[in-house]
């Protein structure tokens, strides 16, 4: 039953919310015993086959601000899974690269992550698997359109921007 504030969808996106949150959760648990997170693993996987790779291009990967990518950065520095060396032409350019430790802990998470993975996708059938990944594309697709309208107008479809309360300008 729809309220004001639910709609016929929540349902859904409350499993979909339950099953990343869950699953991440897990995961990164997992992970955890390698040295590693999602979140690391992610960042170290880019860094691994795009290396060298700057700060900007990290930001721009992922989506994140640029002071967000610089604290992970500082982070992945400090624990010795990275190192930032200058650009010969252009002293205000960092280039990041995994060290040896970097790499170790990439090795050891990857499996984990394969693992898990593979053994959570068993509750799925093949045409289980397809239709979920098509779903799933449908949905990215239209958050995409929803995302692109959404920063163009700063609304949300004809409801008010979450956030945003009182008038409009006119």
């Amino acid at each position: 039953m729809s309220t004001p504030f639910t709609s016929d969808h929540t349902a859904a996106a409350d499993a979909l919310r339950d099953f990343y949150v869950r699953s991440h959760r897990t995961l990164d648990k997992l992970m955890a015993g390698e040295g590693a997170s999602l979140a690391r693993n992610k960042m170290l996987g880019h860094i691994e086959r795009n290396s060298p790779v700057r700060a900007a291009d990290l930001a721009t990967a992922f989506g994140f601000a640029p002071r967000t990518i610089t604290e992970a950065i500082d982070a992945l520095e400090r624990d010795g899974l990275v190192q930032r060396t200058g650009d010969i032409s252009d002293r205000r350019v960092k280039h990041i690269a995994l060290t040896a430790a970097g790499r170790e802990v990439l090795r050891a998470s990857e499996p984990v992550k394969k693992s898990f993975i593979d053994g959570l996708f068993t509750a799925l059938d093949a045409d289980e698997i397809h239709t979920l990944t098509q779903v799933l594309g449908k949905l990215n697709v239209r958050l995409a359109e929803l995302e692109e309208a959404y920063c163009a107008t700063g609304q949300a479809g004809t409801e008010a921007a979450p956030g945003k309360r009182g008038r409009r300008k006119e």
